[in-house]
């Protein structure tokens, strides 16, 4: 079965998981979940299927990963708001190099190579859209999707909302908290996450939770036991980014949370396992 959105089709492939990690609140755990930032970033180029490929070797539980939307409508993976540092955009279209995401089609993204800046190794690799990237997961890592700067995209919320509206394993979070205002209320029966740059106030996260959001995730710089315990008692969980280092894995890991983003899964699976 495929949905039909605008003129994008989206394999069900990409909504449909066996299992709920991020989105099942009540589950048993014996430690935070493990989830690759952008795929295995360290060691594959960001948000690409070979750092989805390299995820899942390292046993991520949960990849994440940023939503923008093309100039023809759809969904692609892409952090930044130009496509100046992960593409060869200034070779290809010289006199668009700083252009934003946006302003491009999914053909001229399909020209580009998402892999060179990288390694060589990675030569030819492309931008996925948010679809091909949910089938390379195949139901074996659950999907944390960003909302890149919803404000250029408006609609965008109701957009992916409409694509997992009613699956599991599916988690939709953004910096933009009134963005993600609009998702609940578009799509409720979604885990939402609001994502924070320092440590949110105790009225920021009584605003989250009367939003029904799901997840609070901050900079792991500001994560500490007494935050994770507030954030629990209004009924959330706690994740945080990024976390590279293994002292600083170590840390948040005591601190409680519910899950920790990392471009490092199998250097995080170790410290866990130590």
């Amino acid at each position: 079965m495929r949905r039909l959105l605008g003129t994008l089709l989206v394999p069900a492939a990409l909504l449909a998981t066996a299992t709920s990690a991020l989105a099942d609140t009540d589950r048993p755990r014996s430690g935070p979940e493990v989830v690759a930032h952008r795929g295995a970033s360290a060691d594959a180029p960001e948000n690409t299927l070979a750092a989805a490929d390299e995820a899942l070797a390292q046993r991520a539980d949960a990849v994440e990963v940023d939503v923008q939307r093309t100039a023809d409508g759809h969904l692609v993976l892409v952090h930044d708001a130009t496509l100046a540092r992960t593409t060869d955009v200034a070779r290809v279209f010289p006199t668009r190099a700083l252009a934003p995401v946006g302003a491009f089609t999914l053909a001229e993204l399909r020209r580009l190579d998402a892999g060179s800046w990288f390694s060589p190794a990675f030569a030819g690799e492309r931008i996925p859209t948010l679809a091909e990237f949910g089938d390379r997961l195949g139901g074996r890592a659950d999907l944390l999707i960003e909302l890149k700067d919803p404000a250029r995209y408006p609609g965008v919320e109701k957009e992916v909302g409409y694509e997992v509206d009613g699956r599991r394993g599916v988690v939709v979070q953004s910096f933009d908290h009134d963005a993600m205002r609009r998702f609940t209320e578009a799509t409720p029966d979604v885990p939402a996450g609001w994502l924070f740059d320092g440590r949110p106030t105790a009225a920021e996260l009584d605003d989250a939770a009367a939003h029904g959001v799901t997840q609070i995730n901050p900079s792991f710089e500001v994560v500490d036991t007494a935050l994770v315990a507030e954030v629990a008692a209004r009924g959330m969980q706690t994740g945080t980014y990024t976390v590279d280092a293994p002292d600083d894995m170590r840390r948040i890991a005591d601190a409680g949370v519910d899950r920790i983003i990392t471009d490092r899964p199998a250097v995080l699976r170790t410290v866990l396992a130590g």
